[in-house]
């Protein structure tokens, strides 16, 4: 396989994967607003904002995952914008073994979905929604 093609066809799946993931981070958000409006007619709020916080954790955890991928795309990038330099250092169709030789371990894993949670493109609309709860 010739080594630019391996990286243009790397690239095009994890492009498309990337974009996957933000549209499904959105219909987590969209989730979270039309559970808030469902809540508004029964009145739960506490259990509300037990649903809201863990959808915010789910989004945070689907955008680390798009974070991976992100960080893959741009060193494809990079070895097929410098071409013979990087592609000397880096291989076509690693995403997983890169990221299972960067792992930290479970705190660490932690650490990054938090990471992401603080993320103010993952924090909105969780919380708008979080603070408006209690007047539900």
């Amino acid at each position: 396989m010739d080594i630019p093609n391996a990286f243009i066809n790397e690239w095009n799946v994890l492009q498309t994967q990337s974009d996957a993931y933000e549209k499904h981070s959105l219909y987590i958000k969209l989730l979270g607003i039309a559970i808030t409006a469902c809540a508004t007619l029964i009145q739960a709020n506490l259990l509300l904002i037990l649903l809201l916080a863990t959808l915010w954790l789910q989004d945070a955890i689907w955008k680390t995952f798009q974070a991976r991928i992100s960080e893959r795309l741009l060193k494809v990038e990079a070895a097929l914008r410098d071409n013979n330099e990087t592609l000397n250092n880096v291989s076509p169709c690693q995403l997983n073994s890169e990221w299972l030789a960067q792992r930290s371990g479970f705190s660490g894993l932690i650490k990054e979905y938090l990471c992401q949670a603080a993320r103010p493109t993952v924090a909105f609309p969780y919380i708008l929604l979080i603070g408006v709860a209690p007047f539900i």
